[in-house]
């Protein structure tokens, strides 16, 4: 992945063992979200992987959906998990190991596929391209390896549908202002149906879900992130990051707390 901003840390480089951990308990608790879930279920079902199939999943992270294609495709098929982070790497062929799955798990670049023309029958790509100054260039890799009558399937957040309450508008702005920096794409959810047409695809089904935060359990270091580096910024004060923080947790506390981020993906296929 090229030249993401060096908020993200899902750069390549950026292999540090203590970060590593944090990505993969963020990934996790992600997975573990209802939309998230119904999300990926719909864009398996959208992609279809049968028996006997090539596949590759872009920017896999933990490699639980590589795993998913690869059971998909079966012993004859092949599956596999394209992951620039070595850490993730890593822990991808471990749990793929433990899980006997026959998931296979490679370095590369989202713009720079390690695979020649016309050579896959599905491929998927799960918020990736967020990280990417030049997405369309990816998704046009994307379609580059892809046979004629290959399936893909896009996902990805759209950073600006972020709500996070209670909070005052003033505060809120800073909030979005905050999240959206963080991504190189912060809009990519919105964009996928455009760059998938753009590379020369056709869009066949578009789904979305809003991923809702269980009140119940706040992930308060990343909140507590969120207002700190607004703080860093410039954009609040300490004593509206504190008043912001102590209305949050009174609002959960009531059941009255809301974070919500809408996720988009779109199915298509290369005409052929």
């Amino acid at each position: 992945m090229t030249d993401p901003r060096p908020t993200s840390a899902f750069h390549a480089a950026n292999a540090d063992p203590a970060v590593t951990g944090r990505l993969v308990a963020a990934l996790d608790a992600q997975a573990a979200n209802p939309g998230v879930q119904r999300l990926r279920a719909w864009a398996h079902g959208r992609l279809a992987a049968a028996v006997g199939e090539r596949a590759l999943d872009v920017g896999c992270g933990t490699g639980s959906e590589t795993q998913v294609l690869a059971a998909a495709v079966g012993p004859g098929g092949t599956a596999i998990g394209l992951e620039p982070h070595p850490g993730l790497r890593a822990l991808a062929e471990r749990r793929a190991a433990e899980a006997g799955s026959r998931a296979r798990f490679l370095d590369g670049d989202a713009l720079a596929l390690p695979l020649p023309d016309a050579d896959l029958d599905a491929v998927r790509c799960e918020r990736v391209l967020q990280h990417l100054t030049d997405p369309a260039r990816a998704v046009a890799e994307l379609a580059r390896v892809l046979r004629p009558g290959g399936r893909a399937v896009l996902l990805d957040t759209d950073w600006a549908t972020f709500i996070l309450h209670p909070a005052s508008p003033g505060i809120r702005s800073a909030l979005a202002t905050v999240v959206q920096e963080a991504a190189a794409t912060p809009d990519a959810g919105r964009g996928l149906a455009g760059w998938l047409v753009g590379a020369g695809l056709t869009v066949d089904a578009v789904a979305s879900e809003v991923l809702l935060h269980d009140p119940r359990s706040v992930t308060w270091p990343l909140v507590r992130g969120i207002g700190v580096e607004a703080v860093a910024r410039g954009l609040i004060t300490e004593a509206q990051r504190d008043d912001l923080h102590d209305g949050l947790t009174a609002a959960a506390e009531r059941g009255a707390f809301h974070l919500s981020v809408t996720m988009f993906a779109v199915a298509a296929h290369r005409p052929g």
